[in-house]
């Protein structure tokens, strides 16, 4: 397939835009790390919400999209579907903070190998999609593999199955009510600060809320720069995936749960005794075979 000069340059910068994304998705672990045992993982999703909202409205105003978060305000059903997908990246969030303050980054690495997996299952379920053999075969071994940790391993693995379920159901509300990334980011987060203001000015009237005043200067740089962490890998996203194939993007994107185990293994301390390992096993060999029929139905397309 031959490509023009410009073209080829757009695909670099898609390859850049889309590997920095899940570089930093990747390295989430470490971004958050410096909180553990500061604060719960409840009072950080709120916080990450609130400064997300803030940085989110800096950048509507920038960029002068703040119309298109008004023209959803009259759309009734638009909003609920925006209040259905804030609730779902709420959930998503706070499960894995939660895993991170608890020593679970295996876990949470788990659930983003799974979840390209269930995105798959999710548009034969409800977007009627056609599934090949290889599409199957990935499913069930991914299937095979819970199974196995549910069962023989005697680890029902619920922190990888709630970030796989709830960012794949988020995905699909996104694709079938769309909006740019930043208005639909920015609505996502307005709608779920009054929730978090509230349960900040619950902890802090119940003398609970580790505030600014009682955590080190790192720690307080984590929460303010929040808002820029959450926005700037997702607009990163936005832009690579105008450029790139999405046969591409979907190989990349096994790049930030691979860095997520490394990290879990290399520098938590977490392990995977023999029964765990079969699990996963399972499912990165799901994942090996789906990989593989993207890159034939790549080469075919050719």
């Amino acid at each position: 397939m031959n490509h023009t000069p410009d073209s080829a340059a757009e695909r670099r910068r898609g390859l850049r835009y889309a590997l920095g994304c899940y570089a930093v998705w990747g390295l989430f672990p470490l971004y958050w790390f410096p909180l553990k045992g500061a604060m719960p993982a409840e009072q950080m999703l709120a916080q990450r919400v609130v400064w997300s909202a803030v940085f989110a409205l800096v950048l509507l105003l920038c960029y002068r999209q703040g119309g298109a978060v008004l023209a959803v305000l009259r759309r009734p059903r638009l909003l609920a579907a925006f209040a259905a997908s804030s609730f779902l990246i709420g959930v998503n969030w706070l499960v894995y903070l939660w895993a991170i303050a608890n020593g679970h980054v295996l876990d949470a690495s788990l659930g983003y190998f799974i979840n390209p997996l269930f995105n798959v299952f999710l548009g034969f379920v409800v977007l009627k999609e056609r599934l090949g053999a290889a599409q199957w075969a990935a499913i069930a071994l991914a299937l095979a593999g819970i199974l196995w940790l549910a069962v023989p391993a005697g680890q029902v693995p619920w922190i990888a199955l709630l970030l796989a379920g709830s960012f794949g159901c988020y995905g699909l509300i996104r694709k079938l009510a769309p909006l740019d990334a930043l208005p639909g980011l920015a609505l996502e987060t307005f709608l779920l600060l009054p929730l978090a203001a509230a349960y900040l000015a619950w902890c802090a009237h119940s003398g609970t809320l580790a505030g600014f005043g009682s955590l080190n200067a790192l720690q307080n740089a984590v929460l303010l720069g929040s808002g820029a962490a959450t926005t700037l890998p997702l607009l990163m996203f936005a832009a690579g995936a105008k450029r790139i194939p999405l046969s591409l993007l979907g190989i990349l994107q096994y790049f930030s749960p691979t860095i997520q185990l490394l990290l879990g293994l290399a520098l938590f301390g977490e392990t995977l005794d023999g029964g765990r390992l079969a699990g996963y096993a399972l499912v990165w060999l799901g994942v090996a075979v789906f990989l593989g029929g993207m890159w034939r139905q790549g080469r075919a397309a050719i």
